[in-house]
């Protein structure tokens, strides 16, 4: 069904964001404490710095004053300290540092591992309404910008704190009317840096939508070059493409032009403060009020001080990007999870499938606004009966297959199998009754023998994986290549063809040897030999079992035991092929009119 575009909520309340933050947290809340003490304990070291300089200057201004020399021996010990407290002070600033990064990482590590549970426990009409690109956006981009500054951001959160204290107390321990002037600026510059933060947030959140709007974009692209270049769309492309990248920049400009303001309003009040201070702190000097020692201790601290209240403003913006990415992450892991399973005690379970199947008047629909799709369908089918389903594109015959996988459930109705709910049964039981063979092959980047070997559910000899080979007219392929079996497969496994990529997943569900086989359009994209050998393939594997083929080509399920025959999600006719061509109704129509495109 066609892709529908995401809804983006409305920017979700800050507040409660930050507090979910704060518990991603707490596994390794001991190690930041650790680490938050160890900065705090620099910032400690570093803020006594100025005060010692301070003390060097009086000493040596002192002695100056009363006509006698340099007390070195005083100086010395002086700066020693002075060296001691800052090496000591950078070591533990290190130390913490690479702390903040292992729990970062970990942090990132763990929450990705939390994306990618999600994404096996949603349903699939998640992935009919959300773009790929914007899944992996939300897993890359989000959780890096989420996870991966949340930790340093509370550590500079919390030693700007401490310096602004620590720095705060000793100006006012030098000089409480120059403290005054310092501090004064502070407030000022918090309320216009607050509104700032306010109108930075919605742009912040626009940005990581757009972000995944461009990956989802990008992804098309490259995956649908053959067909772009084929109708000639490069430039149409393009210019979509140049659409979407313009609103990003558009976006991104307003987001850190808001974000970046906070530090030139705080730096214009911390400026005016610190002049008002040099000629006040000069004055008092002059006067013998306080030391020119302090006086430097004092401008030096002043400096510090506007650094700390320069960086949580800074912060703002960073915190803005840190909600943003998480509201949409999130948004990803609150969303509605398939139903319920039953708890494994109380699980039905079959223990040898016979295969018999049952639709019980189904009804269903994609959309519970919209029609259904499939409306009031009942159908039985013995064990080993080969089942061919067919009817235009939109008559339902893929989601009757979906139903049966449980990749959906009915609106109403339901379906058995051996006599057995099928919703009173866990859905990997169900979906291990089934192999699929799909018109849309799926391989993974490695071997081929892995590939064969994947979805079997035990430990598959090699001799098997080989007669399954045989077994799906495979075999002369793949000893053709350098490789055999070991033959690595290309990310897009472009180095096979659609014909032997369609046996190959074929020679799969022979491997995993289920009791009940779905073969979706498999044969609608390959030549008349490859079909052939995958039509012999198939008559192989579904020997036996209980099996259900869509086909456009009616030519390739004259066979079938069962025919049904689908219209506007009804079953309109059903039987044998004789049997339904000699009622002259709309499946003779459709194979008719098959034909005649043929000729």
């Amino acid at each position: 069904m066609p892709r529908m575009e995401e809804q983006i909520n409305k920017p979700k309340n800050m507040k409660q964001t930050v507090r979910r933050l704060l518990t991603e947290i707490k596994p390794w809340r001991k190690q930041l404490i650790l680490a938050v003490i160890m900065a705090t304990l620099s910032v400690v070291l570093t803020v006594f710095g100025p005060m010692v300089l301070g003390m060097m200057t009086t000493s040596a201004t002192t002695s100056i004053a009363k006509g006698e020399g340099i007390l070195w021996n005083e100086i010395n010990q002086l700066l020693l300290i002075l060296v001691l407290l800052y090496v000591f002070s950078s070591v533990v600033g290190y130390i913490q540092g690479i702390m903040l990064v292992i729990i970062a990482a970990k942090m990132t590590k763990e929450i990705r591992t939390r994306i990618l549970d999600k994404i096996t426990k949603l349903p699939m009409s998640y992935f009919d309404k959300v773009k790929n690109g914007d899944v992996m956006s939300r897993m890359t981009n989000d959780v890096d910008a989420m996870a991966g500054e949340l930790a340093n951001t509370i550590n500079e959160i919390v030693t700007s704190t401490v310096m602004i204290v620590g720095i705060l107390v000793m100006m006012l321990f030098i000089s409480v009317p120059l403290s005054i002037i310092a501090i004064i600026s502070v407030p000022i510059s918090t309320i216009f840096v607050k509104k700032v933060a306010e109108g930075a947030q919605k742009y912040f959140r626009n940005q990581r939508k757009i972000i995944g709007n461009l990956n989802s974009k990008i992804e098309e692209d490259y995956t649908g070059q053959l067909i772009i270049k084929a109708n000639t769309h490069e430039e149409k492309t393009l210019v979509e493409f140049r659409k979407i990248n313009e609103e990003l920049y558009e976006t991104s400009r307003r987001a850190q032009f808001l974000g970046d303001l906070p530090f030139p309003i705080t730096h214009i009040f911390t400026n005016f403060a610190y002049v008002l201070i040099c000629m006040l702190g000069g004055y008092f000097a002059i006067i013998g009020r306080i030391t020119i020692g302090n006086v430097q201790a004092f401008l030096q601290y002043v400096n510090q001080f506007n650094r700390p209240v320069t960086e949580i403003a800074q912060l703002s913006a960073t915190i803005q990007k840190i909600v943003a990415a998480a509201e949409r992450v999130y948004e990803f892991l609150d969303a509605e999870e398939e139903s319920e399973e039953p708890k494994e005690i109380s699980a039905v379970a079959i223990e040898e499938v016979m295969g018999e199947v049952e639709f019980h008047d189904v009804t269903f629909s994609y959309d519970k606004k919209k029609q259904p799709i499939v409306r009031n369908f009942s159908c039985k089918i013995k064990p080993g009966m080969q089942v061919a389903i067919v009817g235009p594109t939109g008559a339902g015959k893929t989601t009757i297959v979906s139903l049966l996988m449980r990749f959906y459930d009915p609106d109403s109705g339901y379906i058995t199998i051996d006599g057995k709910p099928i919703r009173e049964m866990r859905r990997a039981d169900v979906r291990k009754m089934f192999g699929m063979v799909l018109q849309d092959t799926w391989l993974f980047s490695g071997t081929i023998m892995n590939n064969l070997k994947y979805g079997a559910g035990r430990n598959i000899p090699d001799s098997e994986v080989r007669a399954a080979v045989k077994a799906a007219s495979v075999e002369h392929f793949i000893d053709s290549l350098p490789d055999g079996l070991k033959t690595m497969v290309d990310e897009d496994s472009d180095n096979i063809s659609a014909g032997e990529k369609q046996l190959l997943t074929i020679a799969r569900a022979m491997v995993a040897d289920p009791p009940m086989m779905i073969l979706d359009e498999a044969t609608s994209n390959v030549d008349t030999r490859t079909e052939q050998m995958i039509q012999n393939a198939f008559m192989k594997l579904t020997k036996g079992r209980t099996s259900f083929v869509i086909a456009h080509r009616l030519s390739t399920i004259r066979n079938a035991d069962l025919i049904l025959v689908m219209k506007e999600g009804n079953i309109v006719e059903q039987g044998g092929h004789e049997d339904l061509l000699k009622l002259n109704g709309f499946y003779a129509e459709l194979y008719n009119s098959q034909f005649a495109e043929e000729e």
